[in-house]
């Protein structure tokens, strides 16, 4: 052929080889490249680390990530070394080979194929099992921790005698270990016997004996762990039947040991753990006999007994001697799961009192007077008016109020209280500048009395406007921490942000030192990584001074800074010394507690309030628990953001090895300040898993709780058309027997599957309280009707109907509020506000408020025993149930004369005004003392004057409207 010019004869031609320049050029790509990479692995790292160097909780993070190194080196080595000293081993134990068989021709190509990379073959193995253990054993840092500062519970079960802490701290990190050593066993067992057949150690279809003597006793000894590991598995197994749950026909979920546990699975247990023990010294003896035949059938041996024993024993055991009479045989075993049940809850203290439901107080004027002190009837429902508040108190289009607010305490008066966030969606114009920069903050706390509206039905606001002014006087109105506050800002630098004073709009600057700071460029590249926002890096708006601000709701800065607590689904805001702090429930959980039935926490706390807006319920949807404690209450300042954390349960064993885990991050209980502790409350997660469990454990005789006859359930919501649960309610409120209201937490529970009364049970709130979290619980004995029977009595009503009819005429929406319950001399009296709200109305107003007074021993011979009306306020409506007259239903005067007010009724009202001022001033003086004894007799005789300063007004002004414009139809 001719020569093309690239021949031996013609001029030689440079092909695919780069310059030099070009290949620098590459290799500096390449190099960038990597350091990229490294980088954007590395600024997740960096920025968490920054952020909890902000908040000063840096050790979390250092305890937490040396604990996850730490468990990754050691075990992650730990399963290297095991698998790849089996596969050494394998390899130097293969035999020499001889005449080749067909099976070791055709393995021959791969040996040989290996042959040259067998060392970076053995690294690569070790080197991926490594990786994969020491990753899962990173997510058990937990459980290590919690082993190595576990603290005595001072308990201990009614089967072993151990203290609790074996099962709760452990347990499971002995389960741990035994999963790891299983998993490295198996993993050691399968490369082991690749390596022996691929190097003829081990023969499938070859002639002759199947295994060489050096394999069989490295395989045995691989199979004698793991037998020896079964027979350690068996022993703990005998443990974990306290803390086993089961399904028990008679009770539904169960936790700890039944008869059949404790007198055929048990030694069931014991008995299979020396056949494994036995069965594992035959495999070890194959070192020196050489042959599988003992061992075999050593194995055989424990597979059967597995099946005999541990399962058809078990079976004959329920079937012949536990059913024909199971309750006699279970009482025993019942009765632990019982006590350790309302123990592990902290319910055991909630001892039902009988209340008959009959009222002992025939007059109706003695009714009427007694209905006036039994509680402070809130008609404000947070649940519904927080539209009203979004409309009236929301001032610009880039502020917003939570769906549900929250009730608080302030001048001894239930109080409904929203924080006025920011809401970026309202922001006039959208970019990147005003979302991030000038937009940055809510401002104020808005509250109302929840006991009155106006005349209207609007709240009566005692803190209100932009910036706010009330009875909360002077105090830091800027939120930049909220609930609804879920985007980072960049504040504190050249950008200057929106802000507010009494003359209107200014601007403002951080001056905080909450935040991270951008002022190096490094942190700036991080954060500009970490956020996918490359205009971090080179916006002119960030400079000297410049923060930026993330992860800035309650629940998520105290996640963060406390990883092992489980959060309340529900913050809330309180004005504490000048400063707006969010309040946040913390709890410590664990799942073994011996024989406590389990929960789990989603399911237990959703109730007709979490469905749809999803604002309370616990973050841990899923955890399952059977021992709970509210051991912290946390607060996050709204302002700077710092978050406090302080033991709240001083005897809380987990508390307590937390505690050790992590020193010095949570403050003692002394350290809460008396402002504060005057906000701190009872929560409503805790609470509501607690009522959730005594449905059923309230009954604490075995028999009874066995047969059923007495469980409970909590109602399904009357108000709500989507049958969940009846959400708890704060409201002050007596008890029986009680001389004072005290604030409280209240649910009603009914029969199963019946709607009639059949519980009743509050919680003292009140923090400030030396009774704080004692449960009264009233065991209904009569036929009182149910909150779902309440309800549909007063649909039933004439006066509902005829209300309906005129408000849907007018094209308005009817609202129910929240229906209280409260015990009043032996009867029940319910409240309930309604709203309406017009087509074209922004949001609901009170129109009206209906009373139910429920008596097993009605007189007049009512069929019904129970008595319901609606009217248009409290006070009218309180009159009517009771059938007094009051002042709410005056008698007209004749027209054009106006009689002359009692003599004494100006003095009276005189009088009453200055106790009032006096009975303040006292108060005022006790609050700066922190005083709190003197502080609650001074609320009391404050409430007291201004009560007699409304009547004496009352007699002054005889032709006025029912209701005072303050009072409204709030009653």
């Amino acid at each position: 052929m001719p020569d093309r010019g690239g021949g031996p004869s013609g001029p030689r031609m440079r092909v695919g080889r780069p310059s030099r320049r070009a290949r620098t050029l590459l290799m500096t790509l390449g190099v960038l490249a990597v350091l990229a990479m490294a980088f954007v692995m590395f600024a997740g790292f960096w920025t968490d680390w920054l952020w909890y160097r902000s908040v000063a909780y840096s050790s979390v993070f250092t305890t937490t990530l040396w604990t996850k190194i730490g468990l990754f080196a050691v075990f992650g080595l730990l399963m290297a070394f095991a698998v790849g000293l089996n596969i050494w081993l394998a390899h130097r134990l293969r035999p020499p080979l001889s005449a080749m068989s067909l099976e070791q021709q055709s393995l021959d190509r791969y040996r040989m194929g290996i042959a040259p990379f067998k060392k970076w073959v053995l690294l690569a193995v070790t080197a991926l099992v490594g990786l994969i253990a020491g990753a899962s054993a990173s997510g058990q840092w937990r459980t290590w921790l919690m082993w190595v500062n576990g603290v005595k519970f001072g308990q201990k079960d009614p089967q072993f005698g151990l203290d609790v802490a074996f099962y709760a701290f452990d347990l499971p990190w002995y389960r741990f270990l035994l999963a790891f050593g299983f998993a490295a066993t198996i993993l050691s067992l399968i490369a082991a016997a690749l390596t022996h057949y691929l190097y003829g150690g081990l023969r499938i279809t070859s002639p002759g004996a199947r295994a060489t003597a050096a394999a069989t006793g490295h395989l045995s000894v691989l199979l004698g762990v793991f037998v020896s590991l079964k027979a350690v598995a068996y022993w703990l197994d005998r443990y974990g039947l306290a803390v086993k749950s089961s399904d028990f026909k008679a009770t539904g979920n169960w936790t700890g040991l039944r008869y059949v546990d404790a007198n055929a699975y048990l030694p069931a247990k014991t008995i299979l753990f020396c056949i494994a023990a036995i069965c594992a010294v035959l495999f070890f003896a194959t070192l020196w006999r050489r042959t599988w035949q003992l061992p075999v059938i050593g194995f055989g041996l424990m597979v059967l007994s597995a099946v005999l024993i541990g399962g058809l024993y078990p079976a004959i055991v329920q079937k012949f001697q536990v059913q024909p009479n199971e309750q006699a045989k279970e009482a025993p075993y019942i009765q632990k799961n019982i006590d350790a049940t309302r123990k592990a809850y902290a319910i055991d203290g909630a001892k039902p009192e009988n209340y008959s439901g009959k009222s002992t107080v025939k007059a109706k004027d003695r009714l009427r007077a007694d209905s006036q002190t039994a509680a402070s009837y809130r008609l404000l429902d947070p649940n519904i008016v927080s539209p009203t508040f979004q409309q009236l108190e929301q001032k610009r289009k880039y502020y917003q109020f939570p769906m549900t607010l929250d009730v608080d305490r302030y001048q001894g008066k239930d109080t409904v209280i929203g924080l006025r966030e920011l809401n970026i969606r309202g922001i006039p114009k959208r970019n990147w500048i005003n979302d991030h920069f000038t937009y940055t903050h809510g401002y104020g706390a808005i509250m109302a009395t929840g006991t009155q509206t106006d005349a209207n039905g609007s709240p009566v606001f005692t803190e209100s406007g932009l910036p706010t002014t009330g009875e909360l006087k002077t105090y830091e109105q800027r939120i930049y921490y909220g609930e609804k506050t879920d985007q980072y800002s960049i504040v504190g630098g050249p950008q200057k942000e929106l802000d507010y004073e009494a003359n209107g709009e200014k601007t403002t600057s951080y001056k905080e030192k909450s935040g991270v700071s951008l002022s190096s460029a490094f942190n700036r590249a991080a954060y500009a990584v970490a956020f996918s926002e490359p205009q971090i890096l080179y916006s002119g708006a960030i400079g000297d001074g410049s923060r930026i601000l993330y992860n800035r709701t309650p629940k998520e800065r105290v996640e963060a800074v406390a990883p092992w607590l489980t959060i309340d689904g529900d913050a809330y805001p309180a004005v504490v010394g000048g400063r707006i702090q969010w309040i946040v429930d913390a709890y410590t959980t664990t799942n073994g507690y011996p024989y406590a039935s389990r929960t789990t926490l989603g399911d237990t706390t959703a109730d007709s309030l979490t469905v749809g807006n999803q604002q309370r319920a616990v973050v841990a949807q899923q955890n399952q628990v059977n021992y709970i404690r509210n051991s912290v209450k946390a607060t996050v300042d709204a302002y700077d953001g710092s978050v406090t954390l302080y033991q709240w349960d001083t005897q809380d064993p987990v508390l307590k090895t937390w505690m050790k885990a992590f020193p010095d991050t949570v403050k003692p209980k002394s350290e809460i300040s008396g402002p504060l502790m005057e906000h701190l409350r009872y929560p409503q997660d805790m609470f509501k898993v607690q009522r959730e469990l005594l449905t059923r454990y309230h009954v604490t005789d075995p028999a009874q709780f066995y047969s059923g006859s007495d469980a409970w359930q909590v109602p399904d919501d009357p108000t709500n058309k989507e049958g969940n649960a009846v959400p708890p309610y704060y409201l002050s409120m007596k008890m029986p027997g009680d001389t004072a209201q005290r604030f409280s937490l209240t649910t009603t529970f009914t029969p199963n599957g019946r709607p009639n009364l059949g519980g009743f049970m509050a919680v003292d709130a009140d923090a400030t309280s030396k009774e704080y979290g004692r449960m009264r619980l009233l065991r209904v004995t009569e036929d009182v009707p149910g909150p779902a029977q309440v309800q549909s009595k007063l649909n039933g009503l004439p006066s509902v109907a005829q209300f309906v009819r005129d408000m849907r005429g007018a094209d308005s929406d009817i609202q129910y509020g929240n229906l209280l319950t409260v015990p009043l001399d032996g009867g029940f009296l319910y409240v309930e506000p309604v709203y309406a709200q017009g087509r074209n109305a922004l949001y609901p107003l009170l129109k009206k408020v209906a009373v139910s007074y429920v008596d097993a021993d009605q007189p007049g011979g009512d069929t019904t025993k129970d008595v319901t009306v609606f009217e248009d306020n409290l006070t009218a409506a309180l009159n009517a149930v009771f059938g007094v007259e009051g002042p709410s239903t005056p008698t007209p005067p004749p027209p054009g004369t106006t009689p002359p007010p009692p003599a004494s009724a100006d003095a009276e009202l005189k009088q009453a005004i200055a106790d009032a001022q006096k009975a303040y001033d006292a108060g005022e003086a006790a609050l700066q003392k922190q005083d709190w004894s003197a502080y609650g007799k001074a609320q009391e005789e404050l409430q007291t004057a201004l009560q007699r300063a409304a009547e004496a007004g009352a007699k002054l002004k005889p032709s006025a409207p029912a209701t005072p414009p303050a009072e409204g139809s709030g009653g």
